[in-house]
């Protein structure tokens, strides 16, 4: 019987410790000017019949950011128009501003992605709180797009988190 029972014990301290590895399965590509980034596969925040909103974090090692897939998007000629920063509002209550970098259309247009830099300062914050809303302006969609997230809350934090734990070792 107490045999079984440390199986039982040792098995479930096996699939809960896998378990965590598979949380931060982080992927990497190069870009065209050779720098690697490494990032996550989007988690979905918002869903509706209408618009949808799918968020990563992406680094390249020094600086983090906040990667975000709306859909619908606006057209490219509509979408390089975005530049204004984003907003996050973190379950601290607080808001953050997060400074737009840059705004790319991948897999022959099917994707848009806005990335945004996440502060040096604000990282801690975003490590620790879970992301409650974001407002973004889709230049060319209508004005501000405001998204109370429902799901994965608490992917950025998570995300980012497995990355300052591999800087740690």
């Amino acid at each position: 019987m107490k045999k079984s029972s440390f199986i039982v014990v040792l098995l479930l301290v096996v699939l809960t410790g896998s378990n965590a590895v598979a949380q931060c399965d982080v992927k990497n590509k190069v870009l065209a000017d050779g720098t690697m980034m490494y990032y996550f596969e989007p988690a979905n925040f918002y869903v509706t019949k209408s618009k949808s909103l799918k968020i990563n974090i992406v680094t390249d090692k020094e600086h983090y950011f906040v990667a975000l897939q709306p859909s619908p998007f606006p057209a490219k000629s509509e979408g390089k128009k975005i530049k204004d920063d984003l907003i996050i509002h973190l379950a601290d209550n607080k808001e953050y501003k997060l400074t737009h970098y840059d705004t790319q259309y991948r897999n022959n247009d099917s994707i848009m992605q806005v990335l945004y830099l996440i502060d040096d300062k604000d990282i801690g914050s975003f490590s620790k709180f879970e992301a409650l809303v974001a407002e973004i302006n889709m230049e060319g969609t209508e004005f501000v797009r405001s998204y109370n997230f429902k799901l994965h809350k608490d992917a950025i934090k998570e995300q980012l988190n497995c990355f300052l734990k591999k800087e740690e070792k």
